[in-house]
C-alpha cells in the first residue's frame, strides 16, 4: 500500500495495514513527512525540549491520520476507534479534548476512543513528542 504523504515510520513498521475490512494505523505522531522537526516543540541551544504546543501536536497527528486514511482509499468516517497516548494527561487533557471535540462533533459518527497517559513517547527527529494515536478504519462500510 503506497503512502505518499505519511511521515516515514521511526521504527521497522507500517504505517497501516489492511486486513480483509479492517484498516489498522501504527501510533501516529505529528512529524511531517520528510522532516525530522516536530510540529509546536520549541528546543533549547542544546536541542533539548523545553517546551511544546499540544494543539499543534494534536492537529498535526489527526492531519497525518488522515493522509494515512486517504492514501489507503478510506475516509475520516471510516475510524472506528482510537487509542490516544498523552505523556502529561494533567497539562494536556482539556487542549487535547477541545480539538477532539472540534475534529469529530457530536453529531458526526464519532469512533469509540481510550486516552491514556504513559511516560514518554519516542523520540521523532530531534525532540520527543508528547501526543500520539493509533487508529482502526472499518472500510466500505463495514
Amino acid at each position: 500500500m503506497e503512502m505518499s504523504r505519511a511521515p516515514e515510520p521511526v521504527g521497522a513498521y507500517p504505517p497501516c495495514r489492511r486486513v480483509g475490512n479492517l484498516l489498522f494505523i501504527s501510533g501516529m505522531g505529528p512529524r511531517r513527512k520528510g522532516s525530522k522537526d516536530i510540529p509546536g516543540v520549541t528546543l533549547d541551544a542544546q536541542g533539548r525540549m523545553i517546551d511544546y504546543d499540544m494543539e499543534a501536536q494534536v492537529r498535526s497527528v489527526f492531519d497525518n491520520i488522515r493522509m494515512v486514511l486517504e492514501d489507503a482509499g478510506a475516509r475520516w468516517e471510516d475510524l472506528i476507534d482510537l487509542t490516544c497516548f498523552l505523556t502529561d494527561m494533567p497539562r494536556d487533557f482539556a487542549v487535547y479534548n477541545r480539538v477532539y471535540a472540534e475534529l469529530f462533533p457530536e453529531d458526526g459518527n464519532r469512533p469509540c476512543r481510550t486516552t491514556v497517559e504513559i511516560k514518554s513517547l519516542p523520540q521523532a527527529g530531534s525532540a520527543p513528542i508528547a501526543f500520539e494515536v493509533k487508529a482502526v478504519a472499518a472500510m466500505n462500510g463495514l
